[in-house]
């Protein structure tokens, strides 16, 4: 069951389809592991919609179905269209709302306009989250007049995806905000960042989506603070911070103890806004001391900005990752790795895995990483892994019997990973 997800998604992306007699069990599957409807409905087809309707214990298939598996009008139906959406049942409505926003932005949010003071809080939500598909300036006029929104949630997400057009006033807003903030001081021998945090969260402030009240155990200015760099653009920091590069701005040293925020807030604008240099920048070389916490950037958040790397560039930060402090900090960081691993990636945790053994320890200690391993190293690695399956000389201060243990776990990997091999053959392309 654990290579079932993969088995589907190659099944998929070759084009094959569910012999319908076994779609009860791939109903069945699905319906108890979250993790697998999305490939297991695309393999089903449209007869799992039919087979649905027909059992209670399969209505997941309907509710992960825009509109319920209804078939929708096309966007050039106007009538139909507008049928729809004033009448159409709540799933219904944000299936169309959905699918227009992916081919035809402005429709939808005209339809959107044109009931918006009528919907109930909960539906503006909903329906505005449908907005980041498609995302423009032209979302911008009806986006600031939802910042007045009498639910909180909606005017959180209006100001969130504000922030995400660069160019937006709430942008600019932000971005004066957060540069008042945060300058270079040269007096001293080294340029060094000083940071003054907000005194207080005024109303605008508030209408542009800040938070007043932090959570417990985090002071106020400082939470203040963390929100608006998160939302300023990046393209703020460098003029106001002598034109420096973003590399060289997270270099500089930071005054009174606010490097862990200040950075802390720009990883989370890195990762909103996507930005490659930042993101870069903020990883540091994988080498380095504080690449493996806790330092000002965490495990957690460097994972964040990996994803907002190219693939190839990802694995072998990672790999470099853990040729320099090993397997045991690694495990957020491969999760974010393109699957199958690169080969320096699977290169250097197969390695790792070698070490370990050497070292004497027990395989359980990196069962997570030989678990990630069976799933996502390339299976030709199977050869290069064979040698591992004997048991080998137990160094002295060994644990009891780690040998034999390592040897398992290894013959348990090189079993799963000629499995995959033997799907990948079976399931040839078209």
């Amino acid at each position: 069951m654990e290579l079932l997800p993969q088995w589907l998604a190659l099944a998929n992306a070759r084009g094959y389809g569910a012999p319908p007699e076994l779609l009860p069990a791939l109903l069945n599957a699905a319906r108890g592991r979250t993790d697998l409807r999305p490939q297991a409905l695309t393999f089903a087809g449209p007869r799992a919609l039919w087979l649905a309707r027909l059992n209670p214990d399969w209505k997941f298939a309907l509710r992960a179905t825009p509109g319920g598996g209804v078939t929708l009008p096309s966007a050039d139906d106007a009538p139909e269209v507008q049928r729809l959406w004033e009448e159409g049942l709540f799933a219904e409505r944000v299936a169309l709302l959905t699918t227009l926003r992916a081919h035809h932005a402005g429709t939808a949010l005209d339809l959107l306009v044109s009931t918006w003071s009528t919907e109930r809080a909960e539906d503006r939500l909903m329906f505005l989250d449908s907005l980041r598909t498609g995302l423009s300036s032209v979302d911008e006029p009806f986006l600031e007049q939802a910042l007045t929104d009498r639910s909180r949630n909606v005017r959180a997400t209006a100001a969130e995806l504000l922030s995400a057009l660069p160019d937006s006033a709430l942008a600019g807003r932000m971005s004066t905000r957060a540069a008042s903030c945060v300058a270079v001081d040269h007096t001293s021998d080294t340029p060094t960042l000083t940071v003054e945090a907000p005194h207080e969260c005024d109303a605008g402030m508030e209408r542009d989506g800040v938070t007043p009240k932090p959570p417990a155990g985090r002071g106020e200015r400082s939470w203040w603070l963390g929100q608006l760099v998160e939302a300023a653009p990046l393209t703020t920091w460098q003029p106001r911070l002598g034109n420096r590069t973003p590399a060289e701005i997270v270099a500089l040293p930071v005054a009174d103890d606010w490097r862990s925020e200040l950075h802390a807030a720009w990883c989370r604008a890195a990762v909103r806004q996507r930005d490659v240099a930042w993101s870069r920048a903020l990883l540091g070389t994988p080498a380095s001391p504080d690449a493996a916490g806790p330092g000002a950037v965490s495990l957690a958040e460097r994972a964040k900005l990996l994803a907002s790397l190219p693939a190839a560039e990802r694995a072998d930060w990672v790999a470099g990752f853990i040729a320099a402090h090993g397997l045991s900090e690694a495990f957020q960081l491969l999760g974010v790795c393109a699957v199958p691993w690169a080969e320096p990636l699977g290169r250097a945790v197969v390695d790792s895995l070698n070490i370990a053994r050497d070292a004497g320890s027990y395989p359980w200690s990196f069962s997570g990483v030989m678990g990630l391993a069976e799933r996502c190293l390339d299976p030709s690695e199977a050869v290069r892994l064979e040698a591992l399956t004997a048991i080998p000389d137990e160094p002295e201060n060994a644990s009891p019997g780690a040998g034999g243990y390592w040897s398992e776990a290894f013959q348990r990997l090189v079993t799963t990973l000629r499995l995959r091999a033997a799907i990948r053959d079976e399931l040839p392309p078209p």
